[in-house]
């Protein structure tokens, strides 16, 4: 299937276009950009260059991705902006290239970025999370698959967001969100497990209880972090998910949220 490209949109010649994209009216497609098959850009959309687009990823009127990394060390390296198969980002979203730290500011498959988020450079966003409205992203941030981020949260650089984490609208982010919990504010707090979420993607309710033991060793103890990392290890079962929480906590250099 050819692709259709609008007569007012402007598309370099050292862009490859994959079958099946749809490219809207007066939406600008530098060099260095590659847009696999089944993309659609819609009106004044702007890849500026460097972008990499698997298929099937939709981008919104007005977003811009391939920008220059807004960091005073950035020197003009070769770096990207990746994003994965399935992905919709919606309108005014603005995604920066990477720096020579990372090489690339990327979202996995199947993610959801609502109207006016912004990812500075070298943000890494995993698959299937959802960013909601006016959220935005300094440089360095992680946020791991199935993590869910309400409307209007600033997230401090070299922030870490775990994996089916979910945080409540207007939240101020300066350290790093376990994975699995629920938490919002500013100043931001927890408040228990993502259980409601969990359960929607067929957690086994016996994981979901030994997860429930943990955020209380962890968070809810008179135990120092180390502490009850070491109880962790000694007395809960050695699932997955208990195991990715330890992990996520021995990794932290900011520190967790409590």
């Amino acid at each position: 299937m050819k692709a259709r490209i609008h007569a007012t949109a402007i598309v370099d010649l050292k862009a490859e276009i994959g079958p099946g994209v749809e490219i809207g009216p007066w939406a600008y497609i530098g060099p260095q950009c590659e847009i696999g098959a089944g993309c659609v850009i819609a009106a004044r959309a702007t890849l500026e260059s460097h972008v990499k687009l698997a298929a099937q990823v939709k981008v919104g009127i007005g977003s811009v991705l391939g920008g220059l990394p807004q960091d005073l060390k950035f020197k003009g390296e070769e770096t990207w902006v990746e994003i994965g198969e399935g992905t919709t980002i919606r309108e005014y979203a603005t995604i920066n290239r990477g720096t020579a730290e990372s090489w690339k500011t990327s979202v996995g498959k199947n993610s959801f970025l609502m109207s006016y988020v912004h990812l500075a450079h070298d943000c890494h966003v995993g698959d299937n999370v959802i960013i909601s409205n006016g959220t935005q992203l300094a440089g360095h941030v992680e946020v791991h698959d199935f993590a869910g981020i309400s409307g209007l949260c600033a997230v401090h650089q070299f922030t870490r967001i775990g994996a089916h984490a979910y945080i409540g609208g207007c939240s101020r982010i300066p350290k790093d969100v376990p994975p699995y919990v629920r938490a919002a504010g500013n100043p931001i707090a927890l408040y228990g497990l993502n259980s409601v979420g969990l359960q929607r993607r067929g957690f086994k309710a016996d994981t979901i209880a030994e997860l429930k033991k943990a955020y209380r060793l962890f968070f809810r103890s008179e135990l120092n972090l180390s502490q009850a990392i070491e109880r962790a290890k000694a007395d809960l079962k050695p699932i997955a998910e208990v195991q990715a929480m330890i992990a996520f906590l021995e990794a932290s250099e900011r520190g967790a949220t409590l």
